[in-house]
């Protein structure tokens, strides 16, 4: 008997103490990243940004993006925002199309992007300089410390 009430109260107590653990709530965050281009056919890429999440920033470095038809140089600016972060290093992985269509043109298309943590990116932005397209897919994102 003793027995019994000691383990119903020993469960009791551990279903209150789990109860009260919540998951890590999924944030949003803003991002800001601008990209450079260099180089006549084969060229340099790489960038800087920005998250924001809560009131904190957080430096980012941006690689891996598609060189695509480059000549001379070319700079994209692009913002937008970053769903499902639970933590600001969430942010960090290589990305790719999470719908059809992750190349930027022209004017300004947004871009949907996904990482192997489930952050999803969705940009948009303008370009300056002779560059038919800059496709995202495949960009790198790091936080810098």
């Amino acid at each position: 008997m003793l027995n019994r009430g000691l383990a119903f109260g020993l469960a009791l107590a551990l279903f209150g103490l789990l109860a009260g653990i919540a998951p890590a709530e999924a944030r949003t965050g803003t991002v800001r990243i601008q990209i450079f281009k260099a180089g006549f056919v084969v060229g340099v890429s790489g960038g800087s940004g920005m998250l924001t999440v809560a009131g904190r920033s957080y430096p980012l470095g941006i690689g891996g993006v598609s060189l695509g038809a480059t000549v001379g140089a070319s700079k994209a600016e692009l913002v937008g925002r970053a769903y499902n972060l639970t933590r600001p290093s969430d942010i960090e992985g290589v990305y790719t199309a999470a719908e059809f269509g992750a190349a930027i043109a022209g004017g300004g298309k947004v871009a949907k992007l996904k990482n192997a943590r489930g952050v999803i990116l969705e940009v948009q932005g303008r370009q300056a300089g002779l560059m038919f397209s800059l496709d995202l897919s495949g960009m790198q994102i790091s936080l810098r410390r």
